[in-house]
């Protein structure tokens, strides 16, 4: 699915470093080290009137992400909640929008690989949209297995949450081409991994089941989901699953801040029931206590 553009967007303000800048002064050097070589992490967050969604887990990402990069001088929750609360402030924004929050390593003195160039401290950026969830959840989507495998640890660990997407943008173009609204993308033994951009569940016999967070992203979402289930006697399990047992489930969703909860319909053909009474029942409960999971800036 194509997100669409919204008109309110085009006079927002977006905060870079230290400062609001209207959208078309919205820039960043060509000497940033997300220019030169994908070299930032982020979060993608969602904000209710109740405040933004598990707001805490996704900061200690970006923390923890970021000290996995050896980045330095990293700007503290407190003064990301604080642009975060300036930039939505600025905007008139409490409800239905996304931000992307962005930490780059920063500016260089030259251009290069050696972060011992970026002598000028990370860059932080909160681009805030207004933005509805990303796919219609209604109907849900169709995916197709891609051919580009998920990162494994020994090659791009995906407990970073960098910027360095392309091997999940390969997998979406192929989704594309095929007329599919995203890529399945498998590990590198051929378990099934994650779609280019969301988690994967899927239910057989009663059972949820998700794959091991090897090589996915183990998403604040995805967590969310488990622990849902757990607090409410649904048998949950993270496995080795293959592309056949996806084939064969009961019923299969995606998870994710762009589109929430989203059933798979049909997988490389195959048609999937998004009827299956277990997976109502979890995206039931996610759609009712979702926004108990909204936290306020202060």
């Amino acid at each position: 699915m194509l997100q669409k553009f919204d008109e309110r967007n085009n006079n927002i303000q977006v905060f870079i470093k230290d400062q609001l800048y209207p959208r078309e002064k919205a820039k960043v050097s060509v000497f940033d080290s997300s220019v030169q070589g994908g070299d930032a992490v982020w979060e993608g967050l969602r904000v209710y009137p109740e405040g933004i969604v598990c707001l805490e887990k996704h900061l200690t990402r970006l923390h923890e992400s970021a000290k996995a990069l050896h980045f330095s001088d990293i700007p503290s929750k407190n003064e990301i909640k604080a642009a975060i609360e300036k930039t939505l402030e600025a905007n008139e924004m409490t409800d239905d929008v996304h931000i992307r929050l962005t930490l780059t390593r920063g500016e260089k003195i030259t251009s290069g690989m050696d972060p011992r160039v970026n002598q000028s401290g990370p860059c932080l950026i909160v681009l805030a949209e207004w933005k509805a969830l990303v796919y219609d959840n209604a109907s849900g989507i169709k995916v197709i297995s891609s051919s580009q495998r998920r990162n494994a640890p020994q090659f791009l660990d995906s407990k970073i949450h960098h910027n360095n997407l392309l091997n999940n943008i390969i997998a979406k173009i192929q989704a594309n081409v095929a007329g599919k609204d995203a890529g399945l993308m498998l590990d590198e033994r051929g378990f099934v991994a994650e779609l280019n951009g969301s988690n994967l569940f899927m239910v057989k016999d009663g059972v949820v089941y998700t794959p091991f967070a090897h090589a996915c992203l183990p998403g604040i979402t995805r967590g969310t989901v488990i622990e849902m289930c757990r607090k409410n006697t649904i048998p949950i399990v993270e496995a080795d699953i293959s592309l056949t047992q996806f084939y064969n489930a009961d019923g299969v969703f995606a998870t994710g801040t762009m589109g929430e909860l989203t059933p798979v319909v049909e997988i490389d053909g195959r048609i999937i029931d998004r009827n299956d009474a277990t997976q109502q029942r979890v995206l039931t409960l996610f759609s009712d206590n979702i926004r108990s999971y909204c936290e306020p800036l202060k």
